[in-house]
């Protein structure tokens, strides 16, 4: 059976410590990951968070920050994230393999008092991966998991 989901958030950033933009919209290569985000050719192209995990993230720090707090590109509502590790991701005309946990940094103790360990649990701090199929993204798109 494939998971669904919905894209919620898009948001990238143009240094290392510049503040998160929310788009609407995206274009993805397999080159330079999202096109406008400064971390889109490395490693780590891409980085995912879900809905639910921020929201329960947020509950537990008695807190109402935006999602893109946590410097993830992609904001995905009604997917188990952490059961994606592994497998491949398609949203809209782009095709992403997940990779693994991405790990919260001492930048979000910056951010949030007890944030970075609020996200340690049951990968609350989202899931990385690398584009293997380019194209367009937008928010609103249909999210689904490919095992």
């Amino acid at each position: 059976m494939k998971e669904q989901g919905i894209l919620r958030g898009i948001a990238v950033r143009d240094a290392q410590r510049a503040p998160m933009q929310e788009r609407q919209e995206a274009e993805v290569t397999v080159e330079q990951g999202i096109t406008e985000d400064y971390r889109g050719s490395g490693l780590r192209q891409v980085t995912f968070i879900s809905v639910e995990q921020w929201q329960e993230t947020m509950k537990e720090l008695d807190a109402d920050l935006p999602w893109h707090t946590r410097r993830a590109n992609l904001l995905i509502d009604g997917i188990d994230l952490p059961d994606t590790v592994g497998e491949q991701i398609r949203i809209g005309d782009c095709l992403f393999t997940i990779y693994g946990e991405t790990e919260p940094c001492p930048r979000m103790e910056e951010l949030q008092a007890g944030l970075q360990r609020a996200l340690q649990p049951g990968l609350r701090a989202g899931v990385w991966g690398k584009v293997v199929e380019g194209g367009s993204l937008r928010v609103g798109a249909s999210v689904q998991v490919i095992p």
